[in-house]
């Protein structure tokens, strides 16, 4: 489109320009050889100005990314063509085929895949798999947009999606979802299909459709919705019926509303096609939901798990036959048995480091055995890495024909219905049968219906041979008929994520495919009392499909709940997309409270799907509410911008916490869980958690006296790096990085601020550092000397200047210092060497202008301490040769190594300053210098501290952090890496996609109606884990809370003992007396109100205990608070402790 926009502009100008001109010799009376040839000569200079001013258009219109192809562009309008703001829409045919480009590139709407090659022909299989998965021209990566997705997939990946074009097939809710999946993911193209209109029916889990959409196609009326969701994504419908010649421009193509006729039929074509086109048939019916997976004879998966790969230290080889390699005990080893692995950096035994990949057994922790010979290999002397090499995996898929009597294995999901696959296997296919029979689908609460369909699959049973089932659960399959018409939005949303996460498997090769058939159920999802058949008419609601499930009991319950969701990023709008199409809060009784105190980033955009470009920089929870009031008006939903914690208690009051019916976390971190746990716990309130990281996703249900709560179990903490190691002794880029980072918020936001608070107040921070009087404060005292003494810039040279030095400093003299300090043949106390691994012998850098790695550190140096210093920076210093002109002027000075320069090298040391007995007269003379060369500024001087952000490429921060790295990387001979991967390591991405997100969230709103019906047991709910990668799904039955007895009285966790009336201190114990308790300690907060052993508490005994709490614990009591919160130690009468829960005791 962009070729045909630049030379229609381009000759339309030169016609205006010459037509005048030409009609002027024309009509010349005089009209000869010479006019012929002025106008042979204007033609010439016309095509010649065309042609620039085409190409100069290619500069001046907006590029996105390229798509290979060209359009076809007919204005015919058969079907109907509808005006979308900002988005051009052009049908042509009987309602064939509509494209949605807002590209501004070239699209073939005839050959969709562009120049990929179906057609089989030359070439080995590998490339023709390689084709298969659209690995064309790479187009540019978006980074700041898929950053979190570029963290899980990699750019090879990203590049096989951008050139992968799909059709979902079916736009019911499933197929919505996996849409729009597809479609955040950044695939090439998705072409929708579906001859079918909006019903009212879709409304309950078809996000897209407004109740005005009733009676449109439901193709066309998905495409602007799911347009905005990523320009860059080519959006076609087909509206007709789908032929077998249409599936060959696709790389994947997935139905979710196909009968098994025609499924066999395009699963047969695309099986025989070359090169194989993936195929999945995917479908929810109620609770219940199938997907099967076939992508082709021979399918190759690059990368089956997604993890990076195994490393270890090596710390010993033996020349023994096989050979046994030991490893450094700094890190546990993932290898297993029959791993490849490739060996660099060995010192003796340099065989090793041929390259060749070697196989190991007997994995240990720490050690595994090599299969090989090492007997006359040179002995081990130190050093060495080793590294696991991942192998290709080829599946031989069998299509849909041969695998619906031969499914082999089903891929299980929950081990407590290990039996369950197989009777689904067969219920799905009853259900089809049934639907070719009628012509309809089973009628919700029909008996009739349900018994026939239950005669279907038992004939089906008893044809299967040796492979019948014994028994086909009866009661089962009546669910199973009851909600098969139904698609109910958790479900969509749970297989829009696994199902999605198949496309881009099949599209790129990354991570292992689901093989082949996975079914699910969630029948313990519906209310714990069985409903009349009454209750599942249809009202003519936007509910109806839901109903038909649950009842309309049900429904009123979720519509009259009162919610509270914490967050409203990835999950948060996922959660919001739910309850909103679910009715959640959407009755005149209910209500939901969303807070969050973030605004939205360019980055959020590919998975935050609530949110749109032109939302950038306003509050998440605000946007996020009103979109989810376009999903479903009735929605009443507050948005907040509160961070929910101990500060924002007079917002989330009592009332407020006691009114809820149920909490949903959408959170990203671990602290801000535990508190809303405990908030939950304090106040009884069920509490539904969940967390995603790249292709995993888990959940847990915290139900009131059922289950234990969030912070009842936690994950160990992170390893971290001793700081010696950080700072002298890095042995990986992980190491680097920390290092970088700390050094960037050290020099550039942390010194400036120091510099700043001494400024506004130099007496007072004085006098501040002179009470420290410790190594802190020294430090701090000798970074703000040398900003406004010995460092200080006034040009953009000075800039330079210090740049080039510091680069001198890190990388050359400290390297000198610390190889002096400890020589290469330097040894421990014990004798043993001091270079042994994991620490690596690191080498000075000579700075070089040529290099292009010093040059761009010494840029982004210079002009992030010019900012710090309000210097503006002119515009060589982005130039490399006036850049180097500048750098030459810089005079070096020699570096000589000292001999009484102490290096920690102590793993358990905190800091690196020494504390000294002449502190405080150091500190003492740094306060005079400062002083001093305060007189020295100019007036109001202050400096600009910089905040580190990630997210924005052009402001130089992480370029300068990676440069940091990877010079130091240089230092020590470790791998260097490129900006990205610096960016997720030091920036502490959390790797996230679309998919798991859905999954993750679509399984909590099942637990939702549990949660909302009230009434169901322990073994009713589900926790998950789950890895899209794998694909591995594991649910099991929460873990009940930990239980205390006392004589007849039992408690958990949950309990809390409440007392009202405004007891004195004598009255609580007396209370506790009667309950066989003799307390001894009562305290509140951090202040102890009583303990027996104090014969001066016993004073205390008529004062009421909140007056105690006032006095002694200094609690301040606003008008919003009612209660106090004591813990108590108590014994029983033989003196043993009895753990009693808190007591909160009502002065209101």
């Amino acid at each position: 489109m962009t070729v045909l926009i630049r030379l229609g502009l381009g000759l339309g100008l030169g016609f205006v320009v010459l037509a005048p001109i030409v009609v002027g010799f024309v009509y010349e009376k005089s009209f000869d050889l010479n006019t012929l040839l002025n106008v042979f000569v204007l033609s010439m200079i016309w095509m010649g100005f065309c042609g620039v001013f085409s190409s100069l258009l290619n500069y001046m219109l907006p590029r996105k990314r390229a798509v290979a192809g060209e359009v076809v562009d007919d204005d015919s309008d058969n079907t109907g063509t509808s005006s979308i703001k900002k988005h051009r829409i052009s049908t042509s045919g009987a309602g064939t085929e509509t494209t949605v480009n807002n590209n501004n590139s070239d699209i073939s709407l005839g050959n969709i895949s562009g120049d990929d090659n179906h057609s089989g022909g030359g070439g080995s299989e590998v490339e023709l798999q390689i084709m298969a998965l659209g690995d064309g021209n790479p187009p540019d990566i978006d980074e700041d947009l898929h950053s979190r997705q570029l963290a899980v997939y990699g750019r090879e990946t990203m590049r096989r999606l951008f050139a992968s074009n799909v059709l979902v097939s079916g736009l019911q809710g499933l197929g919505a979802e996996i849409a729009k999946n597809l479609i955040l993911a950044g695939v090439k193209s998705v072409t929708l299909h579906d001859e079918g209109t909006v019903e009212l029916w879709d409304m309950s889990s078809n996000f897209i459709f407004s109740e005005n959409d009733v009676g449109k196609n439901r193709a066309l009326a998905s495409v602007q919705k799911l347009q905005e969701l990523n320009n860059a994504v080519v959006i076609s419908t087909l509206t007709t019926k789908l032929t077998t010649e249409h599936l060959s421009d696709f790389q994947a193509v997935v139905f979710t509303d196909t009968s098994f006729e025609k499924a066999i039929e395009f699963n047969d074509y695309c099986h025989s096609h070359q090169p194989p086109i993936a195929f999945i048939k995917a479908e929810v019916r109620g609770l219940f939901g199938s997907v099967f997976c076939d992508f082709g004879p021979e399918f190759t998966v690059f990368d089956v798990d997604g993890e990076e790969p195994h490393t270890g230290i090596i710390a010993s080889v033996s020349n023994d036959n096989p050979a046994l390699v030991s490893c450094v005990d700094d890190e546990r080893l993932e290898f297993q048995d029959g791993d490849l692995v490739v060996f660099s950096e060995v010192h003796g035994m340099t065989e090793l480091n041929d390259g060749k990949p070697r196989k190991i057994k007997n994995a240990r922790p720490y050690s595994f055995t090599l299969e090989e010979d090492t007997t006359n290999f040179g002995t081990y002397e130190k050093g060495g890495i080793v590294t696991q090499v991942k192998q290709p995996k080829v599946l031989n898929f069998k299509p849909l024909r041969e695998a619906l009597s031969d499914p082999g294995d089903f891929l299980l999901s929950d081990f407590s219905k290990f039996d369950r696959p197989p009777l689904l296997h067969l219920a799905f296919q009853a259900l089809d049968r049934f639907i070719s029979e009628l012509k309809r689908f089973p009628v919700a609460g029909s008996e009739e219906d349900a018994q026939k369909l239950i005669s279907i699959c038992s004939s089906i049973n008893e044809s299967m041979g040796d492979g019948k089932l014994e028994d086909i659960n009866p009661k089962l399959l009546r669910h199973f008929a009851f909600g098969a018409r139904a698609v109910l939005n958790p479900m969509a949303a749970m297989f829009g994520g696994i199902v999605g996460q198949e496309v881009v498997k099949a599209c790129s090769g990354k991570f292992h495919p689901l093989f082949q058939f996975f079914y699910f159920d969630s029948v313990e999802s519906l209310p714990a009392e069985a409903p009349d058949s009454s209750d599942f008419k249809p009202l003519n609601s936007r509910y109806d499909a839901q109903i038909s499930v649950f009842g309309s009991k049900l429904q009123k319950k979720l519509e009259d709940a009162v919610v509270f969701m914490v967050g409203s990023g990835a999950l948060g709008c996922e959660f919001l997309k739910n309850v909103a199409l679910m009715g959640v809060s959407c009755g005149n009784q209910g209500k939901l409270t969303i807070t969050d105190d973030d605004v939205i980033e360019k980055s959020n955009l590919s998975r935050q799907f609530l949110f749109r470009d032109w939302n950038i920089g306003q509050a998440k929870s605000t946007v996020a509410a009103s979109a989810a009031q376009t999903i479903n008006p009735r929605l009443h939903v507050e948005a907040l911008q509160n961070r929910v914690g101990p500060e924002t208690e007079n917002v989330f009051d009592d009332a407020f916490w006691e009114n809820l019916s149920v909490v949903i976390n959408a959170l990203d971190n671990v602290n801000a869980r535990l508190y809303v746990d405990q908030r939950c716990l304090y106040f009884q309130k069920p509490l539904l958690e969940s967390g995603t990281l790249g292709a995993k996703c888990n959940t847990q249900m915290v139900i009131p006296h059922l289950t234990e709560n969030y912070g009842a179990s936690r994950d160990p903490p992170e390893k971290q790096a001793p700081m010696c190691t950080v700072h002298s002794f890095p042995h990986n880029i992980d190491h680097c990085l920390t290092w970088a980072r700390s050094e960037f918020e050290g020099l550039l936001e942390k010194t400036p601020a120091e510099v700043n608070a001494f400024l506004s107040n130099p007496t007072e921070y004085a006098s501040a550092m002179r009470n420290a009087g410790d190594a802190q404060a020294r430090d701090n005292l000798e970074r703000v000397l040398e900003c406004l003494e010995r460092e200080r810039c006034e040009t953009f040279q000075d800039c330079i200047t210090w740049a080039r030095l510091r680069f001198e400093d890190y990388f050359v003299n400290r390297v000198k210092q610390l190889i002096f300090t400890f020589p290469e043949d330097a040894a421990t106390s014990t004798g043993a060497p001091f270079w042994s691994a994991p620490k690596r012998f690191p080498r000075p850098l000579q700075f070089s202008a040529a290099d292009p790695g010093h040059l761009y550190f010494v840029m982004a140096a210079s002009i992030l301490r010019a900012e710090t210093f309000g210097i503006p920076v002119p515009d060589w210093a982005k130039h490399p040769k006036k850049l180097v002109e500048a750098v030459d002027k810089v005079i070096v000075p020699e570096f000589q190594p000292q001999t009484n320069v102490k290096i920690e090298t102590d793993e358990k040391a905190t800091s690196l300053s020494t504390a000294s007995i002449d502190d405080a007269a150091v500190i003492n003379e740094l306060i005079a210098k400062i002083e001093q060369s305060q007189k020295s500024l100019p007036p109001g001087f202050r400096m600009k501290p910089i905040q580190f952000e990630k997210d924005d490429d052009t402001n130089y921060h992480m370029d300068l952090i990676a440069g940091l790295a990877n010079m130091r990387a240089r230092n020590y001979s470790i791998p260097e890496v490129d900006k990205l991967k610096a960016k997720f390591i030091a920036g502490r991405i959390i790797p996230a996609i679309a998919t798991s997100t859905a999954m993750a969230t679509g399984l909590v709103c099942l637990e939702l109606y549990k949660v909302l019906d009230g009434g169901h047991k322990l073994e009713d709910y589900r926790n998950t884990f789950a890895n899209l990668a794998l694909p591995l799904f594991s649910m099991a039955e929460p873990v009940p809370p930990k239980v205390v007895k006392h004589r007849d009285m039992r408690w958990t966790v949950w309990d809390r003992w409440i007392i009202k009336d405004n007891p004195t201190l004598r009255e609580l114990l007396q209370w506790l007396r009667e309950k066989g308790l003799n307390a001894y300690s009562i305290s509140c907060g951090s202040c102890l109100l009583y303990n027996s052993m104090f014969p001066r508490h016993r004073e205390r005994m008529e004062k009421k205990v909140v007056d105690l709490a006032q006095e002694v614990a200094k609690v301040e009591l606003p008008a919003y608070r009612r209660h106090i919160d004591v813990v108590v130690a108590c014994e029983d009468d033989e003196d043993n402790d009895i753990d009693i829960p808190q007591i909160s005791i009502y002065f209101r």
